[in-house]
């Protein structure tokens, strides 16, 4: 069975809680990721440690090394974009080192941005209202209903749903597991960004309203450095990112992988005898970009 790997890490205090409005501009961001593991036979490695190509980002440069060398090759899933980075290591010490830099663009944030009927939702977004394994919005559906029903739709009941999350799930390491699910965590009020992410996943889609899972390098204010999980939620035609954990800014995250759930953006999916003995996942920002980088007034993912 493959073993896919989580988000978790100490949490700061909140930087951009969910609701804020903050003033943002274009960024270039550095990436600096390294992962090592010792291997007791041979294994298969799927790694999404690649940014994504994206309206919101654009690639300067990168550049990868494996210790030992072993063949690998990056491919492009046709449905999501994903850059997947496959590779088979034989038994011993495997170590990765990632560098990139990317050029974050911003887009304006409408805060008035409604919800879509369902029938007028696109057909390759219809996937994102339905259950998953992690998002059980057939159960929680109900929950949702009586807790944000009566709200303001739009952009203001997503902000709303993810304030929620942030109060009412301690972020606590340890707290859960990689087979933990939105209702666990529903139940439990604890866990880390991604079964936060999760659980405003399933609320959405128990609203009608189209979500789903990014995953991401992001900068946090205190170590220990690692992978983000957030939300993207389909609003006004468009998809919006919104962080429930509040632990980043999202208008500086660099995009990995999207997906229905953590199933399809884990960073690593490893078939094998492998074990994960160090790992850095570092985001920092360059300064301002070496060109001005026109706002965008939207940016549709597939």
């Amino acid at each position: 069975m493959p073993a896919a790997a989580l988000f978790a890490r100490t949490p700061p205090p909140p930087v951009n809680p969910p609701g804020a409005v903050q003033a943002v501009v274009p960024s270039r961001l550095k990436i600096d990721c390294m992962l090592a593991y010792e291997l007791d036979g041979d294994c298969e490695f799927m790694f999404l440690i690649h940014p994504v190509d994206h309206p919101n980002q654009t690639l300067v440069q990168e550049a990868l090394r494996l210790e030992p060398s072993v063949a690998h090759r990056v491919v492009v899933d046709a449905h999501s974009g994903n850059r997947l980075l496959r590779l088979r290591a034989g038994a011993g010490s495997l170590r990765l080192n990632y560098s990139a830099v990317v050029q974050r663009h911003v887009d304006r944030v409408d805060r008035d941005a409604p919800e879509w009927p369902v029938n007028e939702l696109p057909d390759d977004v219809l996937r994102y209202l339905l259950p998953t394994r992690y998002c059980e919005s057939d159960l929680l559906g109900p929950v949702a209903q009586q807790t944000f029903g009566g709200l303001r739709g739009g952009h203001a009941r997503v902000s709303a749903i993810c304030d929620w999350v942030r109060e009412h799930v301690q972020y606590r390491i340890g707290s859960t597991t990689a087979t933990s699910t939105a209702r666990d965590v529903f139940v439990q009020r604890c866990g880390v960004c991604r079964d936060m992410a999760h659980l405003a996943v399933t609320f959405c889609r128990g609203l009608n309203i189209p979500a789903r899972l990014v995953s991401g390098y992001a900068a946090f204010p205190d170590p220990p450095p690692d992978f983000h999980a957030v939300v993207e939620a389909y609003l006004g035609g468009r998809w919006v990112l919104f962080d429930p954990s509040g632990m980043a800014p999202v208008e500086q995250l660099v995009r990995l992988a999207t997906g229905p759930d953590a199933k399809d953006v884990a960073f690593a999916t490893i078939f094998g005898p492998a074990r994960m003995v160090a790992m850095s996942p570092e985001l920092g920002r360059m300064g301002a970009a070496a060109a001005p980088v026109a706002m965008r007034a939207s940016a549709q993912a597939p």
